[in-house]
C-alpha cells in the first residue's frame, strides 16, 4: 500500500456533453430546485469541508459566461472553467491541467448526479489516501444476461459485478500518469477507473447508493424531480436561491 496521501482535494466535473437524450436544453444546464443541474452538484462538493477547490470543464466558447454564474451562485470554491474536449475523456484532461498545483487528490464526478451524498464523498477521499485511487459502486442486483440477433445468450454471473457511480479519485500523479499513458497507447476508456487500472493501479470500490443517479433519461429526470423535495429535507439543504440565479 503506498504511503499516505495528505494534500489538498481538487473535484473535477465533466460539463461539456450534449446531453440530448433528455431533449430540450443540454441535461446539465436543466433547473432542478430552482438551479441548474450542475449548480446543484457543485453546491455539494462546495458545502464539503474536505474539499477545496472545483474545476469545470465546458462547452467551448461558454466558459467565461458560466464561470460568472456559477461564482454568482455562491460557488466560492471555483478554482475554473475550462474548454472541454470532444468526449469526457478530453474533458476530465483539461480540467486536470487547470486544477491547482497544490491539489494531490483528484476527485472526478458527473455534472448530473446531483444525489451523492456527503459522506460518500467523503468514504472517497479517505480511500484515495490510503490507497491511491477508489471509486463508488453498486452491487449489481438484476439478472444480467448476453443477448445477440434479438435472443438471449449465455447468463452472466454477477456476484462480483458493480456498477460504477462518481465521485471517482485518484492521487494526482497517478491520473496524470495514466492520462499520458492513454494518449500514447491511443487507449479510450468511459471512465478514469479503466484508465488508472491499465498503468497496473488498483482501485478500492467504496460502496454507494442507488440514489446517487446519472440523470440522462426522461425516466431519470421525473424520478429525480420527484424525489428531490425529500433530498432537501433530509440534507438538509433548503439555502435560498440568489435571485436571477
Amino acid at each position: 500500500m503506498p504511503a499516505r496521501e495528505d494534500g489538498e482535494v481538487v473535484v473535477l466535473v465533466p460539463a461539456a456533453g450534449q446531453g440530448r437524450r433528455l431533449g430540450g436544453p443540454r441535461k446539465q444546464f436543466r433547473r432542478l430546485g430552482g438551479r441548474t443541474l450542475l449548480a446543484q452538484t457543485l453546491h455539494v462538493f462546495e458545502r464539503h469541508p474536505a474539499v477545496q477547490h472545483l474545476v469545470v470543464a465546458a462547452p467551448a466558447g461558454e466558459t467565461e459566461t458560466l464561470a460568472a454564474a456559477l461564482r454568482a451562485d455562491g460557488l466560492t470554491k471555483l478554482s475554473a472553467v475550462v474548454a472541454g474536449g470532444d468526449s469526457r475523456q478530453a474533458s476530465v484532461r483539461a480540467a486536470l491541467a487547470a486544477a491547482p498545483h497544490e491539489a494531490h487528490i483528484v476527485l472526478v464526478h458527473d455534472a448530473v448526479r446531483p444525489f451523492v451524498q456527503p459522506a460518500h464523498v467523503q468514504a472517497v477521499i479517505d480511500a484515495v489516501r490510503e490507497a491511491g485511487a477508489a471509486a463508488l459502486a453498486v452491487p449489481v442486483t438484476d439478472t444480467v444476461r448476453r443477448g445477440h440477433e434479438g435472443v438471449f445468450c449465455d447468463t452472466i454471473p454477477r456476484d462480483h459485478l458493480y456498477r460504477m457511480q462518481t465521485p471517482q479519485g485518484f492521487r494526482r500523479a497517478w491520473l496524470e500518469a495514466a492520462f499520458v499513458r492513454a494518449e500514447a497507447q491511443g487507449q479510450v476508456a468511459t471512465d478514469d477507473v479503466a484508465l488508472v487500472q491499465a498503468c497496473g493501479y488498483a482501485v478500492r470500490i467504496v460502496p454507494g447508493s442507488p440514489r446517487n443517479m446519472k440523470i440522462t433519461t426522461p425516466e431519470d429526470w421525473a424520478l429525480a424531480t420527484a424525489l428531490w423535495p425529500l433530498w432537501e429535507a433530509e440534507q438538509g439543504r433548503r439555502h435560498p436561491v440568489p435571485q436571477g440565479g
